[in-house]
Parts: structure tokens; C-alpha cells; sequence
């Protein structure tokens, strides 16, 4: 009499199979959530640097020229390390402003180490207080508007 059945070989093959299968899913999950948690981090980096450039042309202060870094505390429940490159361009009077900004426990030695770089440009002809701006077109006899 002959039983029907499988043998413990095609049982090992058939979980070999599986296993093959199930590890390729979850290693293909794992990149899907290690490139959303990056890209996560990416867009607060980015948030970051043009909130740090908003602030400098809010201040209103003449800029130096050079760089400087800081730190943010608590920012989406993380500490953040930003650079700044401030460097004078062709056009007189504006400055062109480099906001990189990285995850403070990535160290500065890797490659690549920052999450984004945003720039932005400060001039000495935005006014900040009525009659102050500096006209581009001096030649022209321009008045100032009136204050609203």
C-alpha cells in the first residue's frame, strides 16, 4: 500500500521558499521606513534653514560676512546643528545667506553630513522702517511711499 504525501525534502524546500520570500518583504520594508524616517528628518533640516534665514532678514542687522554655527534645541523633539555661510554677491548691497542644517548626533566627518542646504538672499534696500530704503535706481528721483 503507497500513502500519499509529501516528503520531508520538498517540506524543507517549500520553508526554504518561504523563508527566501519572507526576509525579502521585511528587508524591503525596512528600507521603506529607513527612507521615510530620512526624508522625515530631510524636510525638518529644511524647515530649519529657511526658518534660520527668515530670522537674519527679520533682524534687520548687517550681516558678517563668513561662517557661523549654532545650535537648535527641540525642534520635532531633536537637537539640530545649522551653519551659516554668509558671502557678499556681485549685486552691492545683498549678501547671499547658506543655511545648512544636520541632526546634531551626525558627526561632521561624514560625507554628506547634512541633511539639507537652503539659501537666501539679505539686502540693505529692504527698509524696516519708513524712509530708510536704499533705491536701487538712484538716479532716478524716486520718493519713498507714504507710511499706510
Amino acid at each position: 500500500m503507497k500513502t500519499r504525501g509529501f516528503t520531508l525534502i520538498e517540506v524543507l524546500v517549500a520553508l526554504a521558499i518561504v523563508v527566501v520570500g519572507i526576509s525579502a518583504l521585511l528587508g524591503s520594508l525596512t528600507s521603506a521606513a529607513d527612507t521615510t524616517i530620512f526624508l522625515r528628518d530631510k524636510t525638518f533640516a529644511q524647515w530649519i534653514a529657511l526658518n534660520r534665514i527668515t530670522e537674519v532678514r527679520l533682524k534687520g542687522e548687517v550681516l558678517k560676512k563668513g561662517k557661523t554655527e549654532g545650535e537648535l534645541d527641540d525642534f520635532a523633539g531633536r537637537r539640530w546643528h545649522w551653519q551659516q555661510d554668509v558671502q557678499q554677491i556681485a549685486l552691492p548691497g545683498a549678501w547671499r545667506i547658506d543655511v545648512s542644517v544636520r541632526p546634531a548626533n551626525i558627526a561632521a566627518e561624514n560625507k554628506g553630513a547634512w541633511y539639507a542646504t537652503e539659501s537666501g538672499i539679505w539686502g540693505d534696500s529692504v527698509s524696516f522702517k519708513w524712509g530708510e530704503a536704499v533705491y536701487w535706481n538712484k538716479g532716478n528721483a524716486l520718493t519713498p511711499p507714504e507710511p499706510p
